[in-house]
Parts: C-alpha cells; structure tokens; sequence
C-alpha cells in the first residue's frame, strides 16, 4: 500500500492476532509512529489484547501509560480491554482499579472484570460482582458473564448458588448455548452432583468437544473410570477431534483408577493417533499415575526427562514425594523432597511430608531437625480447612478449632458418640492422618478427631435433615484416618456422603467409598 493510515496499520495488527501472532502485532505497534501515524483507541485496545495473549504485563503497562498520555483513559474499549490484560497477568487489583475508574460500564466490561475475578480463584467476588450488577444496571447478562459465574460457583463449590444461576441461564433463553451448558455440567459435577450433571449433559443436542471434556473430566475426578474412558471413546465414535485438555481428563481416569497400562497407551497415542504433542501436565499426570500403583522407579525416570524449566514443577515432585512417602520410598522421598524445595513452591508441603516420611520409619531425629528448620525459615503448613454449604450460608471448619466451629459443643459430643459406636465395629484409628511429631496415642487420638473434614462432617449430621446428602469441601487431601472414619459413619447413621478434596471426590455410603480406597 503507499498510502497507509491508521486504520490499515490496526487492521494489520488485528489479522496477526486473530491467527495467533501476537508479537508480530507489538511490533508493528511500536513502528507505526515512526512513520508519523497516531494509534486511535481501537490500535491501543488492539496493541492491550496482544499483551494479553502474551501475558505481557511489563508492555501492557507502558502501553496503559501511553493511553493516558493520548487522553484516552475513559475509552470503553480501551478499559475493557486493560481489565482482561491484567487480569490474564494475575494483577486482580489493577484490574479493579481500571473497572472502578470507567464513568460508564456495559455488559462487557462487567463480564471481564467478573471473568477476571474467576480466572484468578476469586470467585467469592466475582459473585459480589454479579450480584451487583443485577441490583445496580438495566442490562441483562450475556452467555459469557453467565459461564464465568457458574464456573465461579464450580470452584467454591456453591451448589445453591449455581441452581439459581442455572435457573436463571433458562429464564434468560441461554441454556442451549454450549459454553454455557459445558459451564453447568461442570458445575454440578464439581458440586457432587454427577448424576445431574450427566443428565444435563444428555440433554444437550449434538454435544461437541467442550462438553465431552468436561464429563470425562467430571467422571475422572469422580473415580468413575470406566465411565470416563467409554464417553471418550463415545466422542470419537461421532468423529470428534480430542484436544489436550481432554487427553488430560483420559490421563487423570487412569491416574485415580489403577489403570497404568491403559493410561500408558493413551499417553503414546496422542501424537501417533491425533497429532497432538504431549506437554508437561500430560507428562506429571503420568507420573502421578505410575507414583501410585507404586511403580516408582519409572515415575523418577521419567520425572527426571522433564526440563527444570517447565511450568509446575512443584506439581510434578509433589506429586512423587507424596507417592514414595505412601509406599516407603525414603531415597525417592529425600530426593523429591529437595527437587520441591528448589522451585521454591509448596515448600510447606515438602517439609511436611519429609517429616511424616521420616515418622513413618520412626526417625524422630530427622523430624524434630525439620521441624525447626520450617520454623527458623518462616515456614508453615496451611492449616486444614473444610467448608459445608446450608440453603445459601457457607460454615467453615478448621482443624482443632472449637471454638470458632459453629455449634461446637454439640458437633464434638456427637463425634465422641460415633467414636464410642465406630470402636464397637471394630474401627480403630490409624497413623495415617497426623504423624508430623511425636505424640502420645491419647493425644494424637484427639488431634486426628477434630480434622476439619470431621467437624463439617459433624455439624452436616446435625443441621441437614436426614434422606439429605451431606456435601464436605476440603482445601487439602483428604487423611486415611478420616477416610475410614466416614466410610464407617455412613453405614451407622444410613447416609451419604460426599467430600471434594483437592484432588477429587469420594462418595462415601453403605460404609464403602467410590475411590475404592485408591486416590
């Protein structure tokens, strides 16, 4: 063209964004006053959005400060755009700061600083968001606001919250959109409500990949294997294409199920069969998997093939530092443990389960010396946290605190109850749950009772009417003597019951779990 304007230079930018090219977009960006023409709003909102796929914050910033320079701060575009850019950098705040500034708000500019709280685990304010919206505005949400608030309800767990979100996703004629139905099959399965999820699932005409993906995810993390591999093979009997997030779902089944050669098979055949090279989460989840059926050796192998630059390290030797302290692996356990504690994530949890390793063999030297190391270095365990959901209130447990648990003296005559009743069946507490010092039996018997699982566990059996399933969050993995304990309670008292720990759900009923005692 010999005759270039603004408008042509945006557009050249935008086609390199719309292929997937961002840094060839900043850089045309950066020339285009060199040859004397300005960026308008839309090249600067432009210029933001290839910030935010690179997840450029330092550019994104100096680009921002441009924007005040140019006068163009109050742009609805442009603000818009700033508030995605952070939060996609994890900046929450700045891009609350942008939101709070804008004179005049629409439907976008919500739905991004709402998706940006969710994005960002945030999701208690993403629903103050919403809420907020509906009260303070005439606009009605679109399908995008609509899947990141049930997404956010997804991840705190808030069933009620989510049915009046689905209820209101069908007044609003958007339940046949596939984002938003894909939002609530994941919803009700992160919830523990797979059935329903799988009902809502079979209710959407000609599912594609999003859906299926989020099933097989929801059936994986729910122990249902078998279930979770044949709505794979359901999917690509229809002829759709799997994607990576898929493969991981597949991987994850076979993780938590036992079935390491299978997992093995479908690991090979991602770039055999469907072209699709496996990344690092692909290649953890199969560590994670050979860690736990005990095949250690061939998860440090292979553990050790992954490059020390890799995102989530800390995931991958957590991950074989958990499975050799469960199987006895002292050398695999030192040596994970020390892998963790370079990338200077989850060092809590390093020194945690190193002490509990070394407890375990009954090397109470080793425990006591980690243990003042954690303390000379500022270090500590993040304390266990449990959460039980009553009509549309949240009551939070925290391990050996009382004082604070809601009915507290009832919940805990009602565990010495079950206690006296689990004992008469033979139920005897183990050393699974807390061996991080040296504690007398009698004490340790206390501690291990009033793990925070136990008291929401409690207070649910107090508060929600029996025939009512009983729903426990926990921000950790749930402990093997709490395990036993709720397999044994839900045969005494004739319920279910069903905890989401950080790694995945257990339905405990009949005195039996799905997990099969494998997670």
């Amino acid at each position: 063209m010999s005759d270039r304007n603004v408008v042509s230079w945006t557009a050249l930018m935008a086609g390199y964004i719309h292929i997937g090219l961002p840094k060839p977009a900043l850089q045309l960006f950066e020339k285009m006053p060199k040859t004397y023409i300005f960026p308008n709003p839309f090249t600067f909102a432009t210029a933001v959005n290839a910030c935010s796929f690179l997840s450029d914050l330092q550019t994104g910033r100096k680009i921002h400060a441009q924007i005040e320079i140019y006068g163009f701060q109050s742009n609805l575009v442009l603000c818009t755009s700033l508030i995605d850019m952070y939060g996609k950098s994890n900046y929450v705040d700045e891009s609350r700061r942008v939101f709070d500034s804008m004179e005049y708000k629409n439907v976008v500019s919500w739905t991004s600083m709402i998706s940006t709280y969710t994005q960002n685990a945030q999701g208690e304010d993403a629903l103050l968001l919403f809420r907020e919206f509906i009260k303070s505005t005439s606009n009605k949400p679109n399908q995008f606001m609509f899947a990141s608030v049930i997404n956010a309800c997804a991840s705190l767990g808030k069933l009620v919250a989510g049915k009046v979100t689905h209820s209101a996703v069908i007044r609003h004629g958007y339940n046949t959109n596939e984002v938003v139905e894909s939002a609530i099959v994941d919803m009700y399965a992160k919830c523990g409500l797979f059935e329903y999820s799988n009902k809502i699932f079979r209710q959407i005409q000609n599912p594609g990949l999003i859906p299926y993906t989020s099933m097989i995810v929801g059936a994986a993390k729910y122990g249902l294997a078998k279930f979770s591999l044949d709505l794979f093979q359901e999917m690509l009997e229809k002829g759709i294409r799997p994607n990576d997030v898929t493969f991981l779902g597949v991987l994850h089944a076979c993780s938590h199920s036992g079935l390491v050669d299978i997992g093995l098979e479908y690991l090979n055949s991602m770039h055999e069969k469907y072209g699709i090279s496996p990344d690092s989460k692909h290649y953890i989840c199969t560590v994670d998997m050979l860690g736990r059926t005990g095949r250690l050796d061939e998860a440090y192998q292979l553990a050790k093939t992954i490059p020390p630059e890799v995102q989530d390290r800390e995931i991958l030797w957590g991950s074989l530092l958990s499975s050799s302290r469960t199987h006895s692996r002292l050398d695999l356990a030192v040596e994970a443990s020390q892998r963790l504690i370079e990338t200077n994530q989850q060092l809590a949890t390093a020194y945690v389960t190193m002490s509990n390793t070394f407890a375990s063999v009954g090397n109470w030297e080793n425990v006591s010396r980690l243990r003042s190391e954690m303390k000379r270095n500022g270090i500590y365990k993040e304390p266990g946290c449990s959460w039980v959901e009553i009509k549309d209130r949240t009551y939070v447990f925290y391990a050996g605190d009382v004082k604070s648990c809601e009915r507290g003296n009832e919940v805990v005559n009602l565990l010495k109850e079950l206690e006296v009743r689990m004992k008469e069946r033979g139920y005897v507490r183990g050393r699974k749950g807390l061996v991080f010092v040296d504690v007398e039996e009698e004490a340790e018997e206390v501690i291990l009772g009033l793990h925070s699982e136990k008291l929401a566990l409690g207070f649910g059996l107090i508060c929600i009417p029996k025939g009512i399933t009983i729903r426990v969050m926990k921000n950790l993995r749930m402990c093997g003597d709490c395990h036993e304990a709720f397999k044994v309670i839900s045969e005494i008292v004739e319920r279910d019951f069903i905890v989401r720990d950080v790694n995945r759900f257990h339905h405990f009923r009949d005195g039996s779990c799905t997990c099969k005692d494998f997670w």
